[in-house]
């Protein structure tokens, strides 16, 4: 799967989606344009006959005025309502994920289930190169289900039933997870969060129409002679009129959002079974919903407006399954195992975790570094594999974890010793400037901080060079989850750690740039970019990038300048515009503020400028873990997860 390639297809999906919903907003204007028509006519007919004016009036079809009207008023309640269910969401995953019921998993949880989840989902992140989803539980739900939500890979959360973490075995977790993560890689999560809006705005015209016919259940009709009897006739005919107004557009609007989804899962289902190596892993998954007397269902109709975030049907189908999110269980499962025979079998009351081996799949260990020859065909495959699961990240990123000492993992996942944890991988190797920063842990942070860092400090002492970044990709939801005051206290430090050597360099900056990134990002998920799809635009911030790429690669003029062109080069539209610039004008700082402004760029942008600045740093045939580590934080910037280079390494 093509990282890039899907983005576009998602950009596509979005637009036509849209499109499809503005013919059922279009319906729902004429729908309740007929029906004010309707309405006004019945009135003016029963005041000529009251008064005794004669005849009705003639039934006038078009009244612009009358049109112009109610298309207003019916656009305007859509959307606003769109808007508030969008700001509801506003919060990300954890957002969507809470307004369902969910509950964090606690990351010391002593549950080997939700252990085993835990472990899971940390693979599949480092595998897939994006910050490690927050993980939460439906605790009520005995169904076997799962979701993923967010605007991003950064708020992005994970979400399974009670039913899916103890009738799964770990292959079958694997499965599903795989489903979910392949659907925050391809862009599904926002444009879910966009349908749910939209299809709310048009509910909530049939929403207040049943609010009307129910406010009036007390209510006595009186003839028409009876005083304010015609007042409360009137009052429900338009009541009446907003109910059948309202659910005719909610119809179609559901008709189009299952539609949709439907066409998604069968593409999530076999980026699964890509990544895994095993099939036998998601179907297992749906045989075992297949053969479940509760199956896929949920108890909760909280979840009804996000039915089509989850793994399976959430809800039974109504109107002859018009309005099934998912494809039928059969056709998923020959979708992947044609031979089926249609027969499910029901799941075991509890899966036995401990029970359950690592995976069926040979589990490859730990490999000694690549030589540096091949450092640079490493980084291109990690390149290449952006934004998917591919099965040797797979491997890699099990690799990774294995290597990574357990006290480490303990931090990471802890929303109290991950700040601590970070501080830890800036420690400089220099004893002066480290004791400058272990005084302003203990200055900032206090006493337990400081005895923190010590008991880390042999442990980080260990760990590989290039697996400091994937350290902190499993530190990234524990640091998420910190309180406002003490975010702003860790952010301070972090910036005193950065600086205190009074040279930054570029792992100080790619972590310093990730972290602040990705926070900034959780504490406003919905924000949007500016779409930049000119070269021309860019051009003096891709010099500062192959500039400052150049020159962390060689100290020598001459080197840099060719690694410098040869980058280039890969940007034909622009290669003649493009200079080398001196180290003083492509600094770290120059840097930081490129990549904001390409943060903006359009996807054949992002992706031309990736493959120039792997060639720049490959210009030697070697790339250094320092290198490897600023490519990835540039990656990021961009919003393109790569890989670790150390996970596809052959």
């Amino acid at each position: 799967m093509d990282f890039f390639a899907a983005e576009q297809r998602a950009k596509k999906r979005t637009a036509r989606l849209l499109v499809l919903f503005g013919f059922a907003v279009a319906g729902t204007v004429a729908v309740g344009y007929l029906a004010s028509v309707v309405l006004i006519y019945a009135a003016n007919a029963k005041e000529s006959l009251r008064y005794g004016y004669g005849e009705a009036p003639p039934l006038e079809f078009w009244q612009p005025g009358l049109f112009a009207a109610v298309a207003a008023a019916t656009l305007a309640v859509i959307a606003l309502a769109s808007l508030y269910k969008w700001t509801q969401y506003g919060g990300g995953g954890a957002a969507v994920a809470e307004s369902v019921g969910g509950r964090r998993v606690d990351p010391h949880t002593t549950d080997p289930h939700e252990h085993q989840l835990l472990n899971v989902v940390e693979e599949m992140a480092i595998a897939s190169g994006i910050p490690v989803p927050a993980v939460y539980i439906l605790d009520d739900e005995a169904a076997i289900n799962a979701f993923a939500a967010g605007h991003t890979t950064s708020d992005a959360v994970v979400t399974v039933t009670r039913g899916t973490l103890q009738k799964l075995s770990r292959d079958e977790l694997q499965g599903v997870i795989g489903h979910e993560f392949s659907h925050i890689l391809n862009g599904d999560m926002r444009m879910n969060l966009r349908v749910s809006a939209i299809i709310f705005g048009i509910l909530v015209i049939g929403l207040a129409g049943r609010a009307t016919l129910w406010g009036m259940r007390y209510g006595r009709i009186g003839s028409s002679r009876g005083k304010g009897g015609g007042g409360v006739v009137l009052i429900l005919a338009i009541g009446l009129a907003l109910l059948v107004v309202g659910y005719a557009g909610y119809f179609f609007g559901k008709l189009i959002q299952a539609s949709v989804s439907r066409q998604r899962e069968f593409l999530a289902d076999a980026s699964s079974v890509q990544f895994t190596r095993n099939p036998a892993g998601i179907t297992g998954a749906l045989k075992k919903i297949g053969g479940y007397a509760i199956g896929s269902n949920l108890d909760t109709h909280r979840a009804s407006e996000i039915s089509h975030f989850f793994f399976a049907q959430a809800f039974e189908s109504n109107f002859g399954g018009l309005w099934a999110t998912h494809p039928p269980l059969v056709e998923r499962i020959r979708a992947i195992e044609p031979e089926f025979d249609g027969k499910y079998f029901e799941p075991p009351q509890t899966v036995d975790v401990a029970k359950e081996p690592w995976s069926k799949v040979p589990h490859m260990p730990a490999r000694a570094p690549a030589p540096a020859p091949q450092a640079a065909a490493a980084f291109a495959a990690a390149l290449a594999a952006a934004g998917t699961l591919t099965p040797a990240a797979r491997d890699g990123a099990r690799a990774i974890l294995d290597a990574i000492p357990a006290p480490v993992r303990a931090a990471a996942r802890s929303p109290h010793d991950a700040p601590v944890l970070v501080f830890g991988l800036l420690l400089d190797q220099d004893d002066g400037v480290r004791a400058r920063q272990t005084a302003a842990v203990a200055s900032r942070e206090g006493a337990d901080a400081l005895l923190t860092l010590r008991a880390l400090e042999p442990f980080l002492r260990q760990l590989d060079p290039a697996h400091r970044l994937p350290v902190l990709q499993l530190a990234l939801p524990s640091l998420k989850a910190l309180e406002s005051s003490a975010l702003g206290t860790f952010e301070a430090t972090l910036d005193e750690l950065v600086k205190a050597s009074g040279k930054v360099t570029t792992f100080d900056f790619a972590l310093h740039r990730l972290v602040l990134r990705e926070l900034s990002a959780s504490r406003d998920p919905s924000a949007s970019v500016a779409q930049i799809y000119s070269f021309q635009a860019v051009v003096p911030e891709i010099s500062v990038v192959l500039s400052s790429l150049a020159h962390a690669s060689s100290d020598s003029a001459q080197e840099a300048a060719r690694a410098f062109a040869e980058g280039a080069a890969q940007l034909k539209l622009v290669e003649g515009s493009l200079s080398l610039l001196a180290g003083g004008q492509c600094g770290l700082a120059q840097l930081d503020a490129a990549l904001d402004k390409l943060e903006g760029a359009s996807g054949p942008i992002k992706q031309r400028l990736l493959v120039a600045s792997a060639h720049v740093v490959g210009a030697d045939g070697v790339v250094l873990a320092a290198e490897a580590e600023l490519l990835r934080a540039i990656a990021a910037s961009l919003n393109v997860p790569v890989p670790p280079v150390s996970a596809l390494a052959a």
